[in-house]
């Protein structure tokens, strides 16, 4: 190959771009993180928090998510294909007559919802639903 301007413009460029695209972070392991902050490490069990929400969602814009745990103090959705995956915390009184919420949230690409429940006896609890989205709802 020989090294001409137009050449050397082409390779600089393409690592740049390189460079660029392996300081990008992973969705997932700042989901990862943010959970591991919420619940300080503590180990999550399942089966005590209920997550509803589409198997296809048409419009990643307006995705509509049910969340329900009884005992629950706090609820904490996560969307971990989101640039900001931490997406709503909904907080319960001692007087809460129902430890549920509804909700519509965005969601970019097809990607997994996930509800932590922190319980009244300071336990957590896990739930998580696979969405998949046609039409993004995060820009682009």
């Amino acid at each position: 190959m020989k090294l001409t301007r137009r050449n050397l413009l082409i390779l600089s460029s393409a690592g740049v771009a390189a460079t660029a695209m392996g300081s990008l972070p992973a969705f997932a392991s700042l989901t990862d993180d943010a959970i591991a902050e919420l619940t300080g490490g503590a180990a999550l069990g399942e089966g005590a928090i209920t997550l509803t929400a589409p198997e296809i969602a048409e419009n990643g814009n307006t995705v509509p998510i049910e969340v329900s745990a009884p005992g629950a103090v706090a609820i904490t959705l996560f969307a971990d294909g989101n640039p900001v995956p931490n997406v709503a915390t909904f907080t319960f009184g001692p007087l809460s007559a129902s430890r549920s919420a509804s909700t519509r949230i965005r969601l970019a690409t097809t990607q997994n919802v996930v509800a932590i429940a922190k319980m009244e006896d300071g336990s957590f609890q896990k739930a998580s639903a696979n969405v998949k989205v046609t039409i993004g709802g995060c820009g682009g």
